[in-house]
This record gives structure tokens, C-alpha cells and sequence, in this order.
């Protein structure tokens, strides 16, 4: 009896904290995106995932306004502009890992270690192949060309995804440069920006413009749909700095209550089995190089990504709203 109780007690001394806790997350990611990874990591782990989901703004905010009572261990979000965002408003703290940093690229990741990209999305220019040939395009700068006038569509300026690209292309060119393009794109507008993607493809395909610019996931939902659409994507800028590329991400909380089961949690989902399981679920790319990207993704060709490190499409925001605000980009 002596000896099965101080062997009881010897096992649960090894058993890493991790094991004995649960985590509670905050997602701006969809619920059926990413409830598959919580089933998995249950199963493999024993360790319990509670979740609130909702807008990346309103989860911020909650979790500033809630303070050191905060529930929540980790923040998942789209965009590095969120990110960013969230770690400037002291809402993250630092996570030094060897696994996060061997597995995600430095230019995916905050230089201070405060979030890790975990899906890499792609924003590219989607085509009539109907009416434009790969040749005829080149860069996101070549759309501010005349030949393009009263042909490009574009997404509203009042989306992350497109300030994100715009405080990007600040960081390469500059506001004065950047400002010119802009300025450009607007007048090469064939209509009104649209409110999503999806709405400027359908446009597309209706004959209102010839090209757009588009997160890659979205053109595969349309070709989920139906395969046969006549569209295609094209890979700018492969000669420069290559495609601009944002993330899904997450941090750990400045005050998280089970902060070593979030750690490795956030380490497991660097790793190959949930890389595929986050990248899959929305047709996205995994952050780690080592993992394969789904067949059906891959399909659409390979390409260079723009390696300045994506804090820049926070940092820069403010900048990029108000360089689109002058440049009447709407």
C-alpha cells in the first residue's frame, strides 16, 4: 500500500502541468475553422479547450477591458494588422520558444516573440481568362498602368486585408511612392469598390472588370463551387519582393492563468498534424516550410513570398488608412 501511493505520487510529479489544465482561447477565426484543432488536441492531449468566438476587434477589447481577470489564455485573429495591434495594446506578452522559432519563418512572426503566424494566406491577383493573358500582367505596382484603366476591380479600403497590403507596400516603396499607386489604382477603377472578394470575382466573371486583387482562399471556395469559372490567379511581383502574404495568428495573453499549457499548445500548432488541420480548413498555406500544402491549393502554382516581416502591416496601418483616404480609394 505504501509502495502503490508513493508511486501514485511519483507519477503525478512528472506529469507536466500542462497535462493537468484546460485553456480557454479567444478566436476572430470561425468557430468551424477552428473547432476540428480543439477535438484533436483534446484527444491527443486529455487537455480541455473552451473557446469564445467573435470579431477581432471585440475580443480585444474584451480581453483590455477585462484586465487581470481575463479567462482568456490565448487571442487567435486574422491578420498581422490585428496582431500587431493586440501586442500594442499590451494585451500579449513574449513567448521565447526554439520549437515556434524553428517552425515559423522569422518574417511570419513579431520580432518580440508576442505572436506567431499559424496559416499564411496569399493576396494576389485573380484574372479574366477570357479577356487577359498571364503575360500582360506583372506587379501590384503594374496595375497603376493606363492599359489597365476602366478594368480593375477591388475590395473596399475599409478592410484589414487590403490595409495590411497597402502599409506594405509603404514599407517598400515609401508613402510618397505608394501614395502614386494607389492613386493610380483608384483611377484605373472600372467601378465602386466592392464589399468582398467573392463579390469582385463574380464581377469579374460578369464582364464589369478584367483583374483583381483577392486573398487565394476565397477564389477556391468560387472554384470548389465550380470548377469550370473563368478565372485564374497570377503570382505578381516574382522578379522583387515576391507576393504579399498575411497570417492567422495567435499570442499568448499577458495574463494567462494556465500560461505552460498554452505555450505548448501554441508549439502544437506549429507542428505538422495541425499546421495541415489549420491551413486545410480555409484553403490556406501552412506557416512551417516543412509541411505540404493541400493538393487542391498547390494546383494553383507556386510563388515567392515577401519576406519583410509582417509587424510592418501594423506598424504602418494608420499610415495606410490615411494614404487610401487621400488617395480616394474608398
Amino acid at each position: 500500500m505504501v509502495y502503490t501511493l508513493f508511486f501514485s505520487v511519483l507519477l503525478l510529479a512528472i506529469i507536466p502541468a500542462a497535462f493537468c489544465q484546460e485553456l480557454v482561447v479567444y478566436s476572430a477565426r470561425k468557430e468551424h475553422l477552428i473547432r476540428p484543432l480543439f477535438d484533436t488536441y483534446t484527444r491527443e492531449t486529455g487537455i480541455k479547450v473552451t473557446y469564445i468566438t467573435g470579431s477581432a476587434p471585440v475580443l480585444l477589447q474584451r480581453i483590455k477591458t477585462e484586465g487581470k481577470r481575463t479567462q482568456a489564455d490565448l487571442l487567435i485573429t486574422v491578420d498581422a494588422g490585428n496582431l500587431w495591434h493586440a501586442a500594442r495594446e499590451g494585451i500579449l506578452q513574449p513567448v521565447d520558444s526554439i520549437i515556434l522559432k524553428k517552425n515559423i519563418p522569422a518574417h511570419l512572426r513579431d520580432p518580440d516573440n508576442k505572436w506567431f503566424g499559424l496559416s499564411v494566406r496569399a493576396r494576389t491577383i485573380v484574372y479574366s481568362t477570357a479577356r487577359v493573358k498571364p503575360h500582360e500582367l506583372n506587379t501590384y505596382e503594374d496595375l497603376a498602368d493606363p492599359k489597365w484603366k476602366g478594368r480593375l476591380l477591388l475590395r473596399t479600403s475599409k478592410k484589414v486585408y487590403n490595409q495590411s497590403l497597402v502599409a506594405m507596400l509603404i514599407a517598400e516603396h515609401g508613402e510618397t511612392k505608394t501614395e502614386k499607386i494607389v492613386k493610380s489604382w483608384v483611377n484605373n477603377l472600372a467601378t465602386l469598390p466592392f464589399s468582398s472578394d467573392t463579390k469582385v470575382m463574380e464581377a469579374i466573371i460578369a464582364g464589369q472588370g478584367d483583374v483583381g486583387i483577392v486573398n487565394t482562399y476565397y477564389y477556391g471556395r468560387l472554384l470548389k463551387k465550380d470548377p469550370s469559372i473563368p478565372l485564374a490567379l497570377f503570382w505578381p511581383n516574382q522578379k522583387s519582393k515576391g507576393v504579399h502574404v498575411n497570417v492567422s495568428g495567435a499570442g499568448l495573453t499577458t495574463y494567462a492563468q494556465h500560461k505552460t499549457a498554452a505555450i505548448s499548445f501554441l508549439e502544437w500548432l506549429s507542428a505538422e498534424k495541425a499546421q495541415k488541420l489549420f491551413a486545410d480548413a480555409n484553403m490556406e498555406y501552412p506557416v512551417n516550410p516543412e509541411v505540404e500544402v493541400h493538393p487542391f491549393v498547390a494546383s494553383w502554382g507556386e510563388f515567392k513570398q515577401n519576406r519583410i516581416n509582417l509587424e510592418k502591416a501594423g506598424a504602418l496601418q494608420t499610415d495606410a488608412i490615411r494614404l487610401m483616404d487621400r488617395a480616394g480609394y474608398k
